[in-house]
C-alpha cells in the first residue's frame, strides 16, 4: 500500500499547478465599463498583459486608463499580438472596473477600429452572470 501512495503523490506531483487570483479579489462584476481611448503602451508580460490607453473625459481632460488582459500565448491563440496595439491605435474596451478604485480595469474585450474584436480575458475571471 506504501508504494500506491507513492506513485499516487508522485504522480499528483507532476501536474502542472495553476495559480491564479479570483476575479473578484480585484474587479468588481458591478462595476462594467466600455471604454474608447487611443493607445499609449502595450506590456506582453506574464502572468497577464496590460493596455494602456487615454480616454477623454467629458470635461476635456484626459485620463490614461491601464487594463489587464490575458497572458500573451493566450492572446495570440485567439489572434491579437502586441503588433496589433501600437501606440496611437484607436480602441474600444470593454470590462470590469477595479475595486481600487483607480482608473485601472480587467478587459473582457478590445474591439480595433478596422472592426476586429479579440477576447482578452479568459473564461474563468469573466463573473458567472455575464457568461
Amino acid at each position: 500500500m506504501p508504494a500506491l501512495a507513492l506513485v499516487a503523490l508522485l504522480a499528483g506531483s507532476s501536474l502542472p499547478v495553476h495559480a491564479h487570483h479570483a476575479f473578484a479579489a480585484e474587479f468588481d462584476a458591478d462595476q462594467p465599463l466600455e471604454l474608447k481611448g487611443t493607445v499609449t503602451k502595450a506590456k506582453w508580460v506574464n502572468p497577464h498583459s496590460w493596455l494602456y490607453f487615454d480616454v477623454k473625459n467629458p470635461d476635456g481632460t484626459v485620463t490614461n486608463w491601464g487594463v489587464e488582459f490575458g497572458a500573451p500565448f493566450t492572446l495570440a491563440q485567439k489572434g491579437l499580438t502586441k503588433a496589433e496595439l501600437p501606440p496611437g491605435t484607436e480602441v474600444r474596451v470593454k470590462g470590469y472596473k477595479a475595486k481600487n478604485g483607480g482608473p485601472f480595469g480587467y478587459s473582457v474585450s478590445v474591439a480595433l477600429a478596422d472592426g476586429r474584436s479579440f477576447q482578452t480575458g479568459g473564461a474563468q475571471d469573466v463573473p458567472t452572470a455575464t457568461r
